[in-house]
């Protein structure tokens, strides 16, 4: 018996979070009957297990990992029911079901990973592995050493503080630019970290992450990962998970 979202992201549907939130959403039945209770576990050998009406199936396929160059105006999902331009529009060529590692929200752009390797995407999403992602961000007027002390410290977002950054001036200016690095990755939080201190993003694009970098890759192109990006990947997760 395992964890139904355990077996949803070992069969490349969506990253154990992903899994849980369709859960929660109800998208979700095991033998015609809708899982609604998060933890529940399964036998995959015999139970029937349906994503929107969809049979799941265990596969040995490969394993792909992919960085994509998200541009402006693109929603990461692989559906959207407004018809706008989606992530999977974008990742023509792709022999294989993939899902993006984390998101980018509309109007930002950058670095994306896609998978099929559900653990994988869980190991480096964990908030716990604290894996370093680095932004360029273009933002209303210029913050003082001050604010940006205060931003790298941390500030009460949601009830609570967040984790400690880096929040650098790049460039000066009437609108400035900043070089910003997090460990934690809640809902749009450079956005809403820099309009809470009064200096609105104009314009965010992602550098890296875990260092691995986008590099000169153009907006809506992507490629697979090396085998040397993996290993960097790998070894952020497990620094992460023996820090402090």
């Amino acid at each position: 018996m395992e964890r139904i979202n355990k077996v949803l992201a070992r069969a490349g549907v969506a990253s154990r979070r992903g899994a849980d939130t369709l859960i929660e959403e109800g998208r979700v039945t095991v033998n015609g009957e809708i899982v609604r209770e998060l933890g529940v576990k399964i036998d995959p050998a015999r139970d029937a297990v349906k994503v929107d009406g969809r049979r799941i199936h265990l596969t040995a396929d490969a394993k792909l990992y992919l960085m994509l160059h998200k541009p402006d105006g693109v929603v990461t999902t692989l559906d959207d029911p407004e018809g706008r331009t989606t992530v999977r529009d974008l990742l023509r060529g792709v022999r294989g079901r993939v899902f993006p590692v984390g998101r980018l929200d509309y109007h930002s752009e950058g670095l994306l990973f896609f998978t099929n390797d559900g653990e994988w995407a869980n190991e480096l999403m964990h908030p716990q592995r604290k894996v370093a992602k680095v932004y360029r961000v273009k933002v209303r007027g210029t913050p003082s050493r001050a604010t940006l002390a205060r931003l790298s410290a941390g500030i009460r977002l949601d009830g609570r503080r967040t984790a400690p950054a880096r929040f650098r001036l790049s460039g000066s200016g009437t609108n400035a630019w900043l070089d910003v690095t997090l460990y934690e990755g809640r809902k749009n939080q450079v956005r809403r970290m820099l309009r809470s201190v009064g200096h609105p993003v104009s314009r965010l694009r992602r550098l890296s992450i875990g260092g691995v970098e986008l590099g000169e890759l153009p907006p809506g192109r992507w490629r697979p990962l090396t085998g040397a990006e993996l290993k960097r990947l790998r070894r952020a997760v497990r620094e992460g998970a023996d820090g402090p």
